[in-house]
């Protein structure tokens, strides 16, 4: 619900937000100025202020994507193609490139200074090469813009399925400049976005628009509101965002209690969502498992800290004592490439009563109801192992303790791999290291997201959302008899 007579919410007034009966305190209502918007979020109970200021902003830039999106319909696929190619040049050219180095140079300098993380926040030469190798791949798509999927021919007159665009795509996402050539995808299928990013990033997306993205739409002969950043830092921009109504579609990338209310915000203006709150994978060691593929699958599973990174090792009973070593050998070379000692969580068991981790492992004890915990690590690899009587039971609590997103399972055995596949409540299903879900790596097209099923399952796609899936399926009926009636 919103409010936008604040002129008429006091402090001590109560507020029915779904199910939570919410006073307002006289600190929040002191907050409140004339043209505010209260925003009441009936699936967490929360109370927000959306200041007129940002609301303004945020309805003038949607404005501005919702007329392009009209736009769009007498732009060519050649010239949606150019908007990539010319970006990919322009991310390619050396005073560009120095314009947005610069710009992330002060926003790392800032985020450090406030001690938050800058891992994912550092413009690197691999994330610009990554941005370009992501944009060529648009730039060559085959364009998917008013296909006909289906035909359905009666007596007298046929009816055509064609796939069309969806509309205007709202995107919040956490400092990740590479971000912007995954989402820019949309684009490819006729659709317009409207970017809000955190506020540690913001100068460096404010570079890359202002010296990438609006000349590329510029020199392509595209609307200059296909694409448009939200110059804001406030969270209030983002609330402002998914709960505006002309939005199609609602993206939100990130982790958390943020990602949970906003998602909670558009659902219940009526918006399409796609959210990833929380990610960690789960690795199953079974009966039939090779050591030296285990070793190598649970390495390359802890390079470094993202949503498909390993979280969770489950070991079948019979197979401890000799995978155990296999392991901690494992966790000790993926932290020494980092230059560092890992960090294991283990859940009680006798059996590790018998094995010793070497004095370098840091280890800590772990009760089972804790095993959904995302282990958030920067630098020194970060995992949880248990031991399990059989696949049923590691099984039983990957479904109720995991996010429901990445499960791998090593073994040799068909019908393991099988059993897994069929019981276990995730999208993304494999048998070696868990690093491989994402969009471009796996699929070569760049995602938007990637869902899990702690949300419900994806409806008539599969948890990878990407710039070619973002469309919506139009009939159109040709009638040669004239006299057609029911």
């Amino acid at each position: 619900m919103s409010f936008d007579r604040t002129d008429r919410l006091r402090a001590g007034d109560r507020v029915l937000v779904g199910e939570h009966l919410i006073a307002i305190d006289e600190g929040f209502a002191a907050t409140l100025e004339p043209g505010d918007r209260v925003l009441g979020v009936a699936g967490t109970g929360d109370i927000l202020r959306v200041p007129k200021s940002e609301s303004d902003l945020v309805s003038k830039s949607v404005a501005a994507a919702a007329q392009a999106f009209i736009e769009m319909r007498e732009c060519s696929d050649e010239a949606i193609s150019k908007f990539y190619e010319v970006f990919a040049q322009l991310l390619d050219s050396p005073d560009v490139v120095g314009e947005i180095i610069a710009a992330n140079a002060l926003d790392v300098a800032d985020a450090q200074t406030r001690g938050r993380s800058t891992t994912r926040l550092e413009f690197t030469d691999s994330m610009r090469r990554d941005m370009i190798d992501a944009l060529r791949i648009w730039q060559k798509f085959r364009a998917e813009r008013e296909v006909t999927t289906e035909t359905v021919v009666h007596d007298g007159w046929t009816i055509d399925a064609v796939t069309s665009p969806l509309g205007v795509v709202g995107f919040i996402f956490e400092g990740r400049p590479n971000v912007f050539a995954d989402a820019t995808g949309v684009l490819r299928t006729g659709n317009t976005c409207v970017f809000r990013i955190g506020s540690d990033a913001l100068r460096t997306a404010t570079a890359i628009m202002t010296h990438a993205i609006e000349p590329a739409l510029r020199l392509s002969g595209l609307p200059s509101g296909a694409i448009v950043l939200i110059d804001a830092k406030s969270h209030a921009a983002g609330w402002a965002l998914f709960s505006d109504k002309r939005l199609a579609l609602a993206v939100a990338r990130g982790s958390g209690a943020a990602v949970s209310q906003l998602g909670a915000i558009a659902r219940q203006a009526g918006i399409a969502v796609s959210l990833h709150g929380t990610g960690g994978a789960w690795l199953i060691a079974g009966e039939h498992c090779d050591a030296s593929v285990f070793e190598s699958a649970v390495e390359h599973s802890l390079d470094r800290k993202v949503c498909n990174t390993l979280n969770v090792v489950c070991i079948v009973r019979s197979r401890a004592a000799d995978l155990l070593p296999s392991f901690q050998i494992a966790v000790v070379k993926a932290a020494a490439a980092r230059g560092t000692n890992p960090v294991v969580h283990l859940v009680p068991d006798e059996i590790f009563e018998t094995f010793s981790f070497d004095s370098g492992v840091d280890v800590h004890e772990l009760a089972v109801d804790s095993l959904a915990t995302e282990w958030e690590w920067e630098n020194a690899p970060e995992c949880s192992v248990l031991i399990v009587d059989d696949l049923g039971s590691a099984v039983s609590l990957c479904n109720e303790y995991s996010p429901q997103f990445v499960v791998s399972i090593i073994s040799d055995d068909e019908g393991e791999r099988d059993f897994v596949w069929r019981h276990v409540n995730a999208p993304f299903v494999g048998d070696g290291m868990t690093r491989w879900v994402d969009g471009q790596f796996a699929l070569l097209r760049p995602e938007l997201g990637l869902s899990n099923w702690q949300s419900g399952r994806m409806l008539g796609r599969g948890a990878i959302l990407s710039g070619d899936s973002v469309h919506t399926v139009r009939y159109r009926v040709t009638q040669d008899d004239k006299d057609l009636r029911r």
